[in-house]
């Protein structure tokens, strides 16, 4: 996206620094990576820079109505409602892809959003390790809002830890141990001291949380939530002390009810020239006219599982009216690729936005980012099996 930054990248990578890079990023946290690293970080430029934070505008502008609650009451399952919610998540991530308009110019359009953590431990790390093995310009920079990756963690300590000892927060999941986010755990560990915990391993003890830590029973008193309630639905048997719904004495950081809140459900409220138009299918007296333009998305679903790319009318009058209220129409959005690998071939990208949202900040703050690189139909690990230059990586922004 920035011909002479790229064509200096691309004249200096090598097949072997690569591989030292991921050598060395296993010598640091061994056995821990279980996603692909990119070969490459992205280099935006400035005016889509502009344009990212003007879609981010338009977007916590909805999330700070005053109504909003109100109207995204709808979006939390009543079996899963948590209680005891707080007046705004504690974080955001924004998806945008990387588009051009009609006169040819880059352009982010709005994917998805969610008010739930992402790898906000391992991006400052892997900003640090793209640096060390790649030439990478040193006014260009992968924050918003801060100076350093210090500083940045002073933010996220101060939103997840706070006042409490280290000991006392937990960062809650299911086999943490297994999971291919788990680089982010051991790392947020490291730099905060907050242990991952399973779901088993909490004891409940009337409206008391606890966990063994060392022989010790050691209070719970803040929960950093990475759990997401799909992955338990999936689980019927599972068996804990422990139910997200119970009313318990415990801090959510990140509670579990934005989760539903700020999520596809929120993409129909949004107006924004960076936003595809979106409409819940319950709603539409008729079907566009250009249906071919629009995917469909489930309300309740994870990771791209039940999104449909092509539909027709027969497809929609098939699902049961009662069904309806759970699914999403989306105007299409057609990545442009614009990242160029060794080959000469380009690159499809997606850009996240993550925010820390302080407790009685009035808006969210916009502190870093990831991206993803993609030669597949979508944007994910299972759409770009067998392919180079793809997967996670980290966008540094022009000055």
């Amino acid at each position: 996206m920035i011909a002479t930054v790229r064509d200096a990248y691309n004249q200096a990578f090598s097949p072997e620094q690569y591989r030292a890079f991921l050598n060395a990023v296993e010598a640091d946290l061994p056995g821990q990576l279980d996603f692909r690293l990119a070969e490459t970080p992205v280099f935006v430029p400035a005016v889509l820079k502009e344009k990212l934070l003007a879609a981010c505008e338009d977007i916590v502008d909805v999330l700070t109505r005053e109504d909003y609650r109100e109207l995204t009451d709808r979006a939390i399952p009543a079996h899963q409602f948590v209680p005891n919610e707080d007046e705004h998540p504690a974080f955001l991530a924004i998806d945008f892809a990387v588009c051009r308009d009609e006169n040819g110019e880059l352009t982010p359009q709005l994917i998805e959003l969610q008010g739930f953590p992402s790898l906000f431990g391992f991006q400052p790390y892997i900003s640090e390790m793209y640096r060390k093995f790649f030439p990478i310009p040193e006014d260009f920079t992968h924050l918003f809002n801060v100076d350093s990756n210090q500083t940045y963690l002073e933010h996220l300590r101060r939103r997840i830890v706070g006042l409490c000892d280290p000991e006392e927060v937990i960062l809650l999941e299911i086999y943490p141990e297994k999971q291919k986010t788990r680089i982010d755990f051991e790392l947020t560990k490291r730099y905060l001291g907050v242990e991952p915990v399973c779901l088993t391993k909490i004891r409940k003890n009337g409206r008391q949380l606890y966990y063994e830590k060392d022989g010790r029973q050691i209070h719970i008193k803040k929960i950093y939530n990475r759990l997401i309630f799909d992955e338990l639905e999936h689980m019927p048997d599972l068996q804990t002390d422990f139910t997200l719904t119970d009313d318990v004495d415990v801090e959510w950081i990140g509670h579990p009810n934005w989760f539903f809140r700020i999520s596809k459900f929120t993409l129909p409220l949004i107006d924004s020239p960076y936003a595809p138009a979106s409409y819940y299918l319950h709603t539409l007296t008729e079907y566009p006219e250009d249906l071919s333009q629009f995917v469909l998305k489930p309300l309740y679903s994870f990771a791209g599982s039940g999104v449909k790319l092509n539909i027709t009318p027969a497809d929609l009058d098939a699902i049961p009216e009662a069904e309806r209220p759970n699914y999403l129409l989306q105007r299409k959005v057609q990545y442009t690729p614009v990242v160029l690998a060794t080959d000469g071939s380009l690159i499809k990208c997606e850009i996240r936005l993550l925010f820390i949202w302080h407790r009685r900040d009035p808006r969210p703050l916009l502190l870093t980012n990831l991206c993803r690189l993609s030669r597949g139909e979508m944007i994910g690990v299972r759409f770009n099996q067998d392919f180079d230059w793809v997967g996670g990586s980290i966008c540094y922004f022009e000055p």
